[in-house]
């Protein structure tokens, strides 16, 4: 019988993972023990690759997208494992394999899973997947002064581990716009440096604006009603600057909405870069409106209330994994789009960070018993979000947040109509842009 010799090319950047507590050795032991309960009490922000013989292990947090394909040679499987798509491109082609590519056959590691590969056999065995975060649904009360503590809470937590880890003198960036999400991480991270005794001269809230978007009025005013207009630095931009073509090729996808973010996130961070050549470290409101559930829900055909309640996660992993609508080439949710900020950040050469996105928040935003406090009613599931935040944000800083109504990022940088003209909001026009990469 032929002898299978696989080979397994792992392009990941060790250096990117930030473990809390264990090292990436252990780590590594943790995935290959084919425990995802041992996996699920790695803290921190890591994409992880294991392999034991002809087994292969991987897994991510929610932050850290990951890729893999699986190429044929004459010998046995060789399996690519990297964080973009043209990174694993780049070594099929160099390796003489290019002819087998293509970007629908690459996958991506979905959050919150362990990914078992088998590598053997013609055609390959299916990937097995095994969860190793399980968030308890409605497991919390129905105050939401409570939930707002809890939840603001377990942010405060998340946000001072990352402070601690950066060195004293760097200076930090949250990406403002004045709403929700942002305001609670930038109002939240002052509240932690000043009370960790660290320098509060560090900090700037940076606010990208065409010159008529709405969100650095909204910006200057939620921090003036608080008196801290200081840290406010608009960050201005042309709307010539506008690449779609660019985007896509930075985030390798091409569904509207998250192309549209990507562009703002992107002309937010060659903009720092260009006034601020050494700055590294930004964190963002990302996965915010995932966790509290506030997204239009009628933009969405496939959605009502009841589904959006009802199912785990639904708006970080989408239907799922092994459901119909699962995307194994992309994922799904917030798990799928996340490269619209770590792609951009990454670009520009900065380290991002979303509180947002840690298993300990989203497990609080898991227990708030959403059916119960909104008796299935969409207006009551839209104001609970700025509810819940600013009575956590009350709490731990004994400051009034302002709350805003919601807006998206994209359509608070400049107006939507304007937008519009810049990127195509038709996603198989972007579908086939991304796809004319590889012609």
């Amino acid at each position: 019988m032929h002898a299978y010799i696989e080979r397994v090319a792992d392009l990941l950047d060790p250096t990117l993972n930030r473990l809390d507590n264990v090292t990436l050795e252990e780590a590594r032991q943790r995935l290959l023990s084919g425990s995802p309960e041992a996996v699920g009490e790695i803290e921190g922000s890591f994409a992880l690759c294991a392999r034991a013989g002809k087994k292969v292990r991987l897994a991510r947090s929610m932050d850290r997208p990951m890729r893999y394909f699986l190429a044929k040679l004459a010998d046995g499987p060789a399996l690519v494992v990297a964080d973009r798509i043209d990174a694993i491109h780049a070594w099929l082609k160099a390796e003489g394999l290019g002819g087998q590519f293509h970007p629908s056959y690459t996958r991506m590691v979905p959050a919150h899973h362990v990914v078992e590969l088998e590598l053997i056999g013609c055609p390959d065995p299916a990937p097995a997947y095994q969860r190793f975060f399980t968030p308890e649904r409605n497991a919390l009360g129905e105050d939401p002064a409570a939930l707002g503590r809890a939840y603001i809470g377990a942010l405060a937590e998340e946000i001072a581990r990352w402070l601690r880890r950066l060195p004293d003198a760097d200076p930090v960036g949250v990406s403002f716009s004045g709403g929700i999400d942002s305001g609670a991480v930038f109002l939240t991270t002052c509240h932690v440096m000043r009370k960790l005794g660290l320098n509060l001269g560090r900090l700037k809230a940076f606010t990208l604006t065409f010159g008529e978007g709405p969100d650095l009025r909204q910006a200057r005013e939620f921090l003036d009603r608080l008196g801290l207009g200081l840290y406010l630095e608009p960050i201005e931009a042309d709307l010539s600057s506008l690449d779609v073509a660019e985007t896509i090729r930075v985030v390798e996808d091409y569904k509207p909405l998250d192309i549209e973010a990507a562009s703002m996130v992107l002309t937010l961070c060659r903009g720092i870069r260009q006034r601020y050549p050494q700055w590294k470290h930004l964190v963002d409101g990302e996965g915010g409106d995932e966790n509290l559930k506030d997204y239009p829900i009628e933009e969405n055909p496939e959605l009502t209330i009841r589904s959006v309640v009802n199912n785990l996660m639904l708006y970080q992993e989408g239907w799922g994994v092994g459901k119909f609508k699962h995307s194994q080439t992309y994922s799904g949710g917030l798990s799928r789009s996340y490269t619209r900020t770590y792609a951009p950040s990454r670009h520009c050469g900065f380290e991002s960070f979303s509180p947002f996105t840690r298993p300990r928040v989203i497990r609080v935003a898991e227990g708030i018993p959403f059916a119960r406090l909104t008796d299935m009613s969409v207006e009551r599931l839209y104001a609970l979000k700025g509810e819940i935040v600013a009575h956590g944000v009350k709490a731990l800083t004994g400051l009034d947040m302002p709350v805003f109504p919601k807006r998206r990022f994209q359509h608070g940088a400049l107006p939507v109509g304007q937008l519009r003209r810049r990127v195509p909001q038709r996603e198989s026009e972007l579908r086939n842009q991304f796809l004319a990469l590889y012609d």
